[in-house]
């Protein structure tokens, strides 16, 4: 059971204790029970999961062959840095050439960016925005996104990080 769910559990269980009128025919025992294992569940659900120490120096990443097309930008190049034992999601660098366009699409999972060097255009559903060196953007799940590098300026270089696995949903 999720964390949320399991809290929002706890919530009722000890609003219903606190308004809980007892009567002789109501199991109290029941009651307290439920808490309890409304506090066991919510314990219970925290994913333990150990995190190395990482350092990474943009200069140093060893980018994969540029890619694309389909919908993707053209010359894309990108470099995974860590997944999520838990969720599958990933983080990873990519490199947007100048001129670039990555068409409007979706994920089914949030997605966190931040945009490390360059300039770069986002539409998210109808609003547009202009992105520098040190923005950061939340694309939440199912959201309609697209990305432009100016063809006049330099190659843009974002970090992304997702909450599970990437998936890509192009809009026709």
């Amino acid at each position: 059971m999720p964390k949320c769910q399991s809290l929002v559990r706890l919530m009722f269980a000890l609003d219903d204790a606190m308004t809980f009128q007892i009567k002789p025919s109501h199991d109290l025992w029941t009651l307290v029970q439920s808490v309890s294992l409304s506090f066991a569940v919510l314990i219970g659900t925290q994913a333990i999961a150990e995190v190395d120490s990482q350092v990474i120096n943009l200069s140093e990443l060893q980018w994969g062959p540029p890619g694309g097309g389909n919908g993707f930008p053209v010359g894309v190049r990108t470099t995974r840095v860590d997944q999520d034992a838990v969720s599958g999601g990933i983080t990873y660098y990519a490199m947007f050439p100048a001129g670039s366009h990555f068409s409007l699409h979706w994920h089914t999972y949030d997605e966190y960016v931040v945009v490390v060097s360059g300039k770069v255009n986002i539409q998210l559903d109808s609003q547009s925005h202009e992105l520098q060196t040190g923005s950061y953007v939340v694309i939440p799940g199912k959201v309609n996104h697209a990305w432009t590098v100016p063809a006049k300026g330099e190659d843009a270089v974002i970090l992304v990080r997702r909450t599970g696995p990437a998936d890509f949903h192009f809009i026709e």
